[in-house]
């Protein structure tokens, strides 16, 4: 707005919104608007506190001039401002609440209903929760040797999550089941935090519904977010520090508290920090011309490094931090002592096939799942970086949300080792990045003359079509799918037919009944709790991964000889694991002693096979 407006425009509306000459008396004229200080544009006069609103101005009687006949203006009400960069966001309201209740209450729903059943046991569940135990019952971060695979918050969370419970790790049935009923409270939380992030970066109720309907209900939202992965809680972590971030101020607190939130996500599980560019530039942009600017931008750094600081105290005072003389040679491990800077540097060395190919995750676990998220997904990131690139002082919010979807889309297409969960924290960032291009696309919609009159109808009808549609079509695989005997049924992650976990029940209630608890054992690790924390205990059962690589395992309890072998419990992957983990041919003996043995007991659902052995 021009304090002194030129006098001499051409043209002004009237008070009906045609264009008059400005020398009759109109608002350009005589004691008009614009020549005492106030705009023609929206009767505000910001020099002398007058307004349109009430069609006076301090000198003269009428905005339209003296003797005027038009009627007043009506008053114009303002919209309201809305700006990521400076913490302008528009207040929640009553539909807002209402959105949000709906959300929160699905998630419940989708994600807890036939938790406990579906989907089956993971590997990944036994081995964080084989952890936890070992925190709660003999205060260690494994029962075997640590070896920095992982840092280690995650299953310091799950067990202080399941010390205070009545029953500890059968407060729900088992250790894993436990587990679980945490991974629903986490989905929840961070429900209401992506609900509130969407609608904070998009000024949009509906983006913020079309994004949290999505995370709710993607199929492969629930199959993954439903296990006891450090994923889903470095998620929870991830979202509050970016919700911090968009607090309507930028205080130290709320500085302090983002960082130290991202730092605990990064000692959640490393994978956080590709996220990490995006939140450093959000937090320049938010604090950018501010008094406290540099003070808060060395906080919030100094704030996210001191959980990592303490992770690598730990491992120093262990004498754990380098490898011995320094050796990062990948061909010969430090055989000493285990090392935190070795293992990253593995890590980082570690490569596989790509996952575009015909064998690749994304054709044989990602797309199967829900190709419409995926698809979806990467469109719309697209589209929110070509949006956000080209202003970014007025998109801030779509190029926060398109750089968060493309920084670890980058991460799993790399090259490097990603197994089928990785995928996990892509989910709310896609979910994220649909559900701001559709609040856009709605929006460039309703500008069109011909969409004015339906605008707040179809602002709600447009976007339930689409969720109807996606819940009922068998080929999304939302609600219903297509079986393989082509008949159309509720999808397996509602069926209450379906009781896969119950196989691995029956697995341990016959080992439990038939196998002595003196016995040695070569499993997977999803049983590991059920052996070790219910009696009759069964000190001598460990995985084939433990048994393979640990050296008080492999070389103390069963010296690296097939004989010493008792009984193999198969898990459904166990044999694909066994050989893909055999490259230095380390499981050899215990291949060996698959050969040599018997199957005592099995179970088949569908694709999945479950076997006991006894080695002869």
């Amino acid at each position: 707005m021009s304090d002194n407006p030129t006098p001499s425009r051409p043209a002004a509306a009237d008070a009906e919104g045609r264009n008059t000459p400005a020398d009759k008396n109109t608002a350009a004229g005589k004691g008009t608007a614009a020549g005492n200080g106030t705009t023609a544009d929206n009767g505000t006069a910001p020099d002398n506190g007058t307004t349109a609103e009430n069609g006076t101005t301090a000198e003269n009687g009428t905005a339209a001039g003296k003797g005027a006949e038009a009627p007043a203006r009506r008053p114009r009400r303002r919209r309201p401002r809305f700006s990521v960069e400076r913490g302008w966001f528009p207040p929640l309201g009553t539909k807002g609440k209402i959105a949000l209740v709906v959300s929160l209450l699905t998630g419940l729903l989708t994600h807890g209903y036939h938790l406990f059943r579906y989907p089956l046991y993971l590997t990944d569940e036994g081995i964080y929760m084989q952890r936890a135990w070992s925190l709660v019952r003999e205060t260690s971060l494994s029962p075997y040797t640590y070896d920095y695979d992982h840092a280690p918050l995650g299953w310091i969370t799950l067990a202080g999550w399941v010390y205070p419970l009545p029953k500890q790790f059968e407060t729900f049935g088992n250790a894993i089941n436990t587990g679980r009923f945490l991974m629903l409270l986490v989905h929840v939380a961070s429900v209401y935090l992506l609900f509130e992030i969407t609608r904070r970066l998009s000024g949009s109720v509906l983006a913020a519904t079309v994004t949290s309907f999505l995370f709710n209900v993607s199929p492969i939202a629930v199959y993954f977010q439903r296990q006891v992965l450090l994923d889903n809680l470095m998620i929870l972590w991830l979202l509050l520090s970016l919700f911090m971030l968009l607090r309507r101020e930028i205080t130290i607190r709320s500085v302090f508290g983002g960082g130290l939130a991202l730092g605990i996500a990064l000692i959640t599980k490393e994978n956080a920090v590709f996220f990490v560019p995006s939140f450093m530039y959000l937090l320049y942009r938010r604090v950018k011309g501010s008094a406290s600017s540099r003070f808060t931008s060395t906080l919030w750094p100094f704030a996210a490094a001191t959980p990592i600081g303490a992770y690598v105290t730990y491992a120093l005072l262990k004498n754990e931090l380098l490898p011995s003389g320094f050796d990062f040679d990948l061909n010969n491990p430090p055989a000493d002592h285990v090392s935190l800077l070795y293992t990253l540097w593995w890590q980082l060395n570690r490569n596989q096939g790509t996952l575009f190919s015909h064998t690749g995750l994304l054709q044989t676990s990602w797309l199967v799942r829900d190709k419409f998220l995926l698809i979806a997904g990467v469109c719309a990131m697209v589209m929110c970086l070509w949006i956000g690139t080209r202003d970014r002082r007025r998109n801030l919010g779509f190029l926060i949300a398109g750089t968060l979807a493309f920084g670890y889309a980058f991460y799993l297409v790399r090259g490097s080792v990603v197994l089928d969960f990785y995928v996990t924290p892509l989910i709310p960032m896609f979910a994220l990045n649909i559900g701001m291009i559709t609040d856009r696309l709605l929006k460039g919609s309703f500008a069109n003359r011909f969409m004015r009159g339906a605008h707040s109808l179809t602002r709600v009808a447009v976007p339930s079509f689409v969720a109807i549609l996606l819940l009922v079509s068998p080929a999304s695989g939302y609600l219903v799918h297509t079986n393989t005997e082509g008949r159309t049924q509720i999808a397996d992650q509602y069926q209450s037919k379906i009781n896969l976990t119950g196989m691995q029940h029956a697995q341990i209630a016959w080992v439990r009944k038939h196998v002595p608890p003196n016995s040695r054992i070569i499993m997977d690790d999803d049983l590991w709790g059920e052996l070790h924390d219910v009696r009759p205990f069964y000190p001598y059962a460990h995985s084939h991964w433990n048994a393979s690589s640990d050296p008080d395992v492999r070389d103390k309890l069963f010296r690296k000889r097939w004989q010493n072998v008792d009984y193999i419990i198969m898990s459904n992957k166990m044999r694909k694991s066994m050989m893909t983990n055999n490259s230095d041919g380390r499981e050899n003996w215990i291949l060996q002693a698959l050969r040599n043995s018997t199957r005592v007991w099995s179970d088949t659902q569908g694709n999945i096979k479950l076997e006991i052995y006894r080695v002869q």
